[in-house]
């Protein structure tokens, strides 16, 4: 049995809609495993790379991410799925649960949020997804394309990656955490913003809580990094 990271991050809220009983239990069970999961969020760590894709003439047409999970959540997504025992996880064995990934998230915007001038720029379906597992662990990688290109040499483009009910935490790698294309304008590069500042003490909320928490939440995003493409002209 597999878990996806959009069904497993929403054990609280997506899941108890739209999971069957037997992974909805599973998916509980192998999260209660984890140290201090019973009480407190989150419950899955994933680390992020992301290169910023650029046309020709340096607009922005999408994202293409790399997400590495924690290997606790490795280990119970993949239970089961070596199909031919030979001790590794194929392209083929892993494909079903990247296009269950992908599917799951789509409620939830990927996770990814980007902005054009402080205005939500709108993505289309992903693409050329796939997971890899290497040592125990998790990759997912897929691109998401902007419907509409963005000029970050005239607009302020902005993204950000979270999980609105923080079930998933999401940090940046430390290694190339945020790439652009080699078409992007030479005066552009990566910028993080200064972090929000949480209000909350999470130890204080119970799981009551976290499960009235849904695609449309906003809470996860004080635990949000901020990238802003800046050219130095916007």
């Amino acid at each position: 049995m597999t878990a996806s990271i959009g069904r497993a991050a929403h054990a609280g809220s997506l899941a108890r809609r739209a999971l069957s009983p037997a992974i909805m239990a599973f998916v509980v069970a192998a999260l209660s495993l984890l140290p201090g999961s019973a009480a407190a969020h989150p419950h899955v760590w994933v680390k992020v790379q992301t290169q910023v894709l650029h046309d020709k003439a340096g607009r922005i047409t999408g994202l293409r991410h790399a997400w590495t999970f924690d290997e606790f959540y490795s280990a119970f997504a993949t239970q089961g799925m070596d199909k031919d025992g030979d001790g590794t996880l194929s392209q083929g064995e892993l494909e079903p649960l990247a296009a269950e990934n992908v599917s799951s998230l789509q409620e939830f915007d990927y996770f990814t949020f980007v902005k054009a001038n402080g205005n939500d720029a709108t993505h289309a379906e992903p693409r050329d997804y796939r997971l890899d597992h290497v040592d125990g662990i998790l990759t997912l990688h897929f691109t998401l394309p902007l419907k509409t290109a963005l000029d970050p040499l005239t607009q302020k483009v902005t993204f950000s990656i979270y999980d609105p009910t923080f079930f998933v935490a999401f940090d940046f790698d430390k290694s190339n955490p945020v790439m652009l294309a080699s078409t992007a304008p030479k005066s552009c590069h990566p910028k993080f913003a200064e972090s929000k500042t949480a209000q909350v003490k999470l130890s204080e909320l119970g799981e009551a809580f976290y499960s009235s928490l849904d695609a449309t939440s906003e809470f996860g995003s004080q635990f949000a990094k901020t990238i802003a493409i800046d050219c130095g002209t916007n």
